[in-house]
């Protein structure tokens, strides 16, 4: 039988083991320092409801991005920024319709409605974003003949935005992603932020997907094989 000390003992291991799973979920929040940035993608009109190229709720990342922006000094912003005509618009292929995927020269192209259009108010930011410590806007997607969903790399994968170059000149190696839409231009530049050996988190309520023909889960497949980690807004430390 278990003496007075021993039932003690036991009492106090069960106590402390009990309080670990709550010390453990306190301990696994993701703290944020001078080497972390927020990359926040196409939060833009033609993307949000009404818009041209409309993500399903894309407007409802917009609160959760300011809130979790708020414990970010480095915050880089990007804006799809098309020329009239562009390849990537179906209105560009006689006889094509949004949505359908064609050949070109870099690799398979999806056709889009036509947005983001330079200098219109569909490729203006969302008003409601509140992120005045932004210090960088990158504009992407302005070659006519190439597409440019990454934030690192346009689509023919060998043409740079510089902003690997900048993030590394400014001592930033981790990247946390956010935006529209989840299964285009955040995973591509989750990716590509991998590939350039960043660390890289996709805070997944903070984003939304368009979800054509798979995109989506394949989207989460391939940031899963290459190290992305997938991540709540709620890991992140306050």
């Amino acid at each position: 039988m278990l003496n007075r000390r021993q039932i003690l003992a036991t009492l106090k291991a069960t106590a402390i083991a009990g309080l670990m799973p709550g010390m453990a979920r306190a301990a696994d929040k993701i703290a944020i320092d001078n080497e972390s940035v927020l990359l926040v993608i196409d939060v833009q009109n033609c993307f949000l409801p009404g818009g041209s190229l409309a993500v399903k709720d894309g407007d409802q990342v917009v609160p959760v991005i300011n809130r979790i922006a708020k414990s970010f000094v480095n915050v880089v912003m990007t804006q799809d920024w098309h020329t009239v005509g562009h390849v990537s618009f179906a209105s560009s292929h006689s006889g094509k319709k949004p949505f359908e995927v064609i050949d070109l020269s870099y690799g398979k192209q999806v056709l889009w409605p036509d947005h983001c259009v330079q200098g219109t108010e569909g490729a203006a930011l969302s008003k409601d974003l509140n992120i005045p410590q932004a210090e960088l806007i990158l504009r992407k997607g302005f070659h006519k003949d190439v597409d440019s969903y990454s934030a690192f790399t346009e689509a023919d994968g060998k043409t740079s935005t510089g902003l690997a170059k900048y993030l590394e000149a400014r001592g930033l190696r981790r990247v946390f992603v956010a935006g529209l839409a989840t299964d285009f231009c955040v995973a591509w530049s989750a990716l590509d932020a991998r590939k350039a050996g960043f660390e890289t988190y996709v805070i997944e309520d903070a984003c939304r997907g368009i979800d054509t023909q798979g995109s989506l889960a394949k989207a989460w497949a391939d940031m899963d094989k290459a190290g992305v980690k997938r991540i709540q807004s709620s890991d992140i430390a306050a």
